[in-house]
């Protein structure tokens, strides 16, 4: 059956069509402007009518006849004074356009039933934290009015407060970590669970500040930060906390956000970095982040310790001295990293002396990065050979004179083997991961002035430089590259950052591996190899003559095959 062609009206007059309407709407438009005073007036008309119906109704029948009579008098006195009829109708013609007026709600002043029920329920929570017997005048009191005390609030969507300035009495003792995180503890509590929230106590004034923080930034990827040489980002914190942003880009956009910088270098007052958290929680990523900014400006020494794989990406690249996973090749790279930093040291010391400038070959930085060294330690313990972490006792000590920087990184399991040189010459911390505030305090130093939750993204957690204050972190997405769950976009971002390759693909074993295979690099007169790298005992690795001249950098060579 043919089908038959629509009208002409319908294929042909859709332009048509379209004109009227926005003709027909513009005329709308204009009528209603001219005619807005008799809308007005109109609309005001019907109400003051139908007040006038309901004031009838609800009038008692016995008082209708005196009111029927009272309205009649006043019309008649109206209609017999000069003008009246004409007086009248401007005054019921203005009482109209008054009534008939768009009225916008006035916008609430106070909080409604069920946020005065709750901060009702905060008052009273803190009584028996904020009053005392003696007190003849409370201002904590079963029954009291709660907005004395609790002077500003603020509510969010769900109904939850997330702003309250609490005053409470001069003789509570402010000064007390215990008082002070019993309050804290129950105001999470009573808040609402879930958020991170941010206290600041006046003692000054006898105030107590609750704000509820805005999760950080986890969608911004690992790209060229705008810094200095010697100082690394470890992540991005809040606005308050730092006086200064940088500009990352995400995606087409460009934003500035502020970090969390850690400087280096010999001026450094915190020039080594300890990082704990538990398994998942972003470690290896925030060596991953601070081992790609190092290579712009120095070298980096990997010991992985979970021999996992996660530093595979960097295998062979240009500044990347070995990776070690095994045991022998560990103890033979931490061992030539201390006898590096003792010929740093005498050779600046040497030109110093002379009134000559330090060599080049001791201005370059060193990174050594250790990836759960205590798994290291237990291997070690097994066999009978002394702690890789007994070796980093130079470089920890030294480091900061020798340009030697020492970047660990461990599990809260694990810190009781963490040896007493780490822990006393670390003083930049971060802590990632779900943590209690106990446990951050013991990494810290300090408890956060926050409220750890309990479910955070990986990345997420604390960081303190030395003695300053904590930090909110979230370490830049750094992934591995060559993990199958990586997004193609994260995966394109850590590729674009690699060094180039310093070996060809074809030239053997990769330097370093760490896995039994032949591994060399070049320390001056003499090479340190790894060729028994599960079978013999490191000092074994040493040549029978020790050389006389201070060790040069190595630079990683191709190994035979």
């Amino acid at each position: 059956m043919a089908r038959r062609p629509l009208p002409r009206i319908l294929s042909n007059g859709t332009a048509s069509i379209a004109r009227s309407r926005e003709f027909a709407r513009s005329a709308a438009d204009s009528a209603t402007d001219v005619l807005h005073p008799l809308i007005t007036i109109t609309r005001g008309l019907r109400r003051l009518a139908g007040a006038g119906r309901r004031k009838w109704a609800d009038t008692p029948k016995d008082r209708r006849g005196p009111l029927l009579f009272l309205v009649a008098s006043v019309v008649l006195v109206v209609a017999l004074i000069p003008f009246g009829p004409l007086l009248a109708a401007i005054c019921l013609m203005g009482a109209a356009a008054w009534t008939g007026r768009e009225r916008t709600e006035p916008a609430p002043t106070g909080p409604d039933e069920a946020q005065t029920q709750r901060l009702q329920s905060l008052y009273e929570a803190l009584v028996p934290y904020f009053s005392v017997p003696e007190d003849p005048a409370p201002l904590f009191a079963h029954g009291g009015e709660w907005d004395k005390a609790l002077t500003s609030y603020e509510f969010d969507g769900t109904g939850r407060v997330s702003h309250l300035v609490v005053s409470y009495p001069a003789y509570f003792t402010d000064g007390e970590p215990e008082a002070r995180a019993r309050i804290e503890q129950l105001l999470h509590a009573k808040s609402g669970r879930g958020r991170e929230y941010h206290f600041e106590w006046d003692e000054e004034g006898n105030q107590l500040t609750v704000n509820v923080l805005p999760p950080l930034p986890t969608d911004i990827a690992a790209q060229r930060f705008v810094t200095a040489p010697g100082e690394t980002v470890l992540g991005f914190t809040d606005p308050t906390g730092v006086q200064r942003t940088l500009p990352v880009t995400d995606g087409d956009e460009q934003r500035d956000v502020p970090p969390v910088v850690w400087r280096t270098g010999p001026r450094s007052t915190e020039p080594h970095l300890l990082v704990v958290g538990e398994p998942g929680s972003g470690t290896t990523t925030l060596l991953r982040s601070v081992a790609l900014q190092a290579l712009l400006h120095g070298d980096v020494l990997i010991i992985e310790g979970s021999g996992i794989g996660d530093y595979a990406c960097l295998t062979g690249r240009d500044g990347v001295l070995a990776i070690e996973c095994g045991l022998a090749g560990a103890l033979a790279s931490l061992e030539w990293a201390a006898h590096e930093t003792e010929r740093r040291l005498i050779s600046a010391n040497r030109a110093r002396q002379a009134g000559h400038p330090a060599p080049e070959d001791t201005k370059r930085p060193l990174w050594i990065l250790l990836d759960r060294p205590s798994v290291l330690g237990h291997l070690a313990a097994a066999d009978g050979r002394k702690d890789p972490q007994s070796l980093l006792q130079v470089p920890l000590r030294h480091g900061r004179a020798a340009g030697v920087t020492v970047v660990v990184a461990d599990q809260f399991d694990s810190l009781d083997a963490l040896s007493d040189p780490v822990r006393q010459h670390t003083r930049a911390r971060v802590v990632l991961g779900p943590a209690t505030p106990d446990q951050v305090e013991d990494v810290l130093g300090v408890p956060p002035r926050t409220t750890p939750t309990s479910d955070v993204p990986p990345g997420r957690g604390y960081a303190r430089l030395g003695t300053g204050q904590v930090h909110r972190l979230q370490v830049p997405a750094t992934p591995d590259p060559y993990d199958d769950a990586t997004s193609e976009a994260h995966r394109r971002a850590v590729t674009e950052l690699l060094p180039a390759l310093s070996t060809p693909a074809d030239a053997g074993p990769e330097t370093g591996s760490g896995t039994g295979t032949e591994a060399e690099v070049e320390a001056g007169p003499e090479t340190l190899s790894d060729s028994s790298a599960d079978s013999a005992d490191p000092a074994d690795s040493e040549p029978d003559t020790a050389p006389t001249e201070p060790r040069t950098t190595p630079q990683p060579v191709p190994a035979e095959g």
